[in-house]
Formats: C-alpha cells, structure tokens, sequence
C-alpha cells in the first residue's frame, strides 16, 4: 500500500527563513550521511522518511557520495521517492553535493566544473529527478579558480536542474567571494553548511557565522550532535551498538578524554534541569542564533526522529544557561 502523508504534517514543525531569500527550512532536516546506504535496510529507511515528512521536515539532505557505496544514498532516497514519495516532490526540499572524492581519475574530486556538472547529472540519475532544490559544492578547492566553480554553479541553475545553491566547508573569507560572484551573476546563492555543535566552534572563528549575517545567506549545521558525544550514549562508557564500535571513523575511543567525559556529564545536568535531553539542548543551542535557519539531524531508527522534534518547543535559554554551558566548554 502506497504512503499517505499525514494531514497535520505542518502543524508543529517551525519554518524559517533562509538568509534573505524567499526559502523556508524546517528548523531540523533530515541527513542522508549515514544509515542509507548499501549495508543498511531498506524499510528502515522508509520508515525514518515518512516520519519525518508526517512531522514537518520537508528537506532530506544527501550529497553524490553518502553510502557507503558511494551514491547508495541517492540510490535508495531515488526508490523511495519512485515507489512512495512522488506524489509530494513539490512539498520536499531534496538536496545533494558534490566536492569529495566520487569517481577514479582526474575528474571525480575537487572543484571543477567538468566535475560538479557531470557529479549532479549521475546525482539526477540515481534520485529519478528533473531537478534538486539546492546543490552544493561541498568543499573550498584551492587549486581551482573561484570563478569557475562558481560559474558551474550559475550553470546548473540556469539548466533547470538546480533551483538554490550553496556551499560546504568553507570559511568566512571565501564565503563572501563567493557570495560577491554569484551576486554578479544574480544567481540564488542562499546557503552555507557548515559543521557546528557545542564542541565545534570553527564557523565562529573562522568567520563564517558573521559572513552570513553580513551577506544575507543562511546556515545549516551539520554533526549537531558531535558525531554522538553530545547525547546519553557515552555518559556510562562506550557501549557495543555505539558508533566508535560499529564504524570508527568519525569518531574514536580516544576522543572520549577524561576531561571531555566531564563536560559530556555536566552538559547533561545543564539539560536536564532544562527539562531537555542532551541531544535536544545541543540542537536547540544551535538554533539559538537565527541565522541558523536548520539543524540537520542524522537517526537510525524513527524514534530518534520523534525525540528530536521535542525541541520545536523548547524553551529560550536564559543568559546564565548559556553562560554555564560556555564556561563548561572552557574547562
């Protein structure tokens, strides 16, 4: 029996705007980064779809090499959308990337425009779609003029097979060369994804949060979490199903020093007398800065989903609750 989306899926969710541009993100979005690709089910991820468009959460986030294998993730997000979803492709924002490693050879990786514009026509193939919301380039590439990059970019709008872009990964400085090429070419540059959590703070200073605000464009967090520290998972030692023992290789057993052990627990206390788990304050800490307009959230199971949109609600922090979290983080 084929999905039918819930009817009230755009009563709780929150909506805001991105930068100065006419687009809404939901304040949490989903991520495609781990746990839709080849190893992992399939009706799993279906699952984790539905609840989170039934919920409000429009944007499903993917880049060419979410896997593993490298395009699995557009791969099954593409069956999904063939064999569930397509009734709703207006009401989504799917988005996809490309700047990492993809394909063998001189042409797979970085930033050139033979590769952006070849990486988003495999992408397109792999989804089963006309056209992506917004596509990224995922990473500053040194070794390729700007202006190039950019003007793939402006390409892939004007073809149709992008309505949005945006960049990944890059720091305040060439954020606003970009931002001031793109401007001349009057393309809808209007977002940057950046890590950004709690322990994270490389976008405050590297100055993009403040390149942002000054341009008018519009942020996206991802690794809210710390890739795990910042939720219950290790407050009593690493357990079995945790991501340190199934994959290790974004986050490792030595991370977890005695000192960031501390500031895990004594986060937690912030967040419970918050009324909060610690993965909830961390996401809405994110949110705490409007020029943040989503968080992406990544889950392995639906019920991690629906914790996480308990923060929709969440209450304001108070000067002395963010005071006490900075001075944790200090220690």
């Amino acid at each position: 029996m084929e999905y039918t989306a819930s009817e009230q899926r755009y009563e709780t969710m929150k909506y805001r705007r991105v930068g100065k541009s006419g687009l809404l993100f939901p304040i949490l979005s989903l991520g495609f980064w781990h746990n839709f690709g080849t190893n992992d089910n399939y009706e799993n991820m279906k699952a984790m779809c539905f609840t989170a468009f039934d919920h409000g959460i429009t944007q499903f986030d993917l880049a060419n090499n979410y896997g593993p294998e490298y395009g699995s993730a557009e791969s099954n997000l593409g069956r999904i959308m063939r064999e569930e979803l397509h009734a709703y492709r207006d009401e989504l924002l799917i988005t996809t990337k490309a700047g990492f490693d993809m394909w063998p050879g001189p042409y797979g990786d970085h930033g050139s425009r033979k590769y952006l514009i070849a990486s988003l026509d495999q992408s397109l193939k792999r989804m089963g779609l006309e056209y992506v919301d917004i596509f990224y380039h995922h990473r500053m590439d040194p070794d390729t003029p700007l202006e190039e990059t950019m003007l793939a970019l402006d390409q892939i709008v004007r073809s149709g097979k992008a309505l949005y872009v945006g960049i990944s990964n890059y720091d305040g400085e060439y954020m606003k060369q970009a931002a001031e090429i793109l401007e001349d070419l009057k393309c809808p540059f209007v977002i940057n994804q950046n890590r950004y959590n709690i322990f994270d703070r490389t976008v405050e200073n590297n100055g993009l949060l403040e390149a942002a605000k000054e341009k008018g464009k519009g942020v996206i967090a991802f690794s809210p979490l710390a890739q795990g520290m910042l939720t219950d998972k290790y407050l009593n030692g690493i357990p079995e199903d945790s991501r340190i023992k199934r994959d290790g290789r974004f986050l490792h057993a030595s991370d977890l020093t005695e000192t960031r052990m501390q500031q895990i627990k004594s986060l937690n206390e912030i967040a419970k007398r918050r009324g909060q788990t610690l993965a909830q304050m961390a996401l809405s800490w994110i949110l705490r800065d409007e020029t943040v307009a989503s968080v992406l959230i990544g889950a392995s199971r639906p019920q991690q989903i629906l914790d996480n949109l308990k923060i929709v609600d969440a209450p304001a922090f108070t000067t002395e609750e963010l005071e006490e979290i900075e001075a944790v983080c200090r220690a």
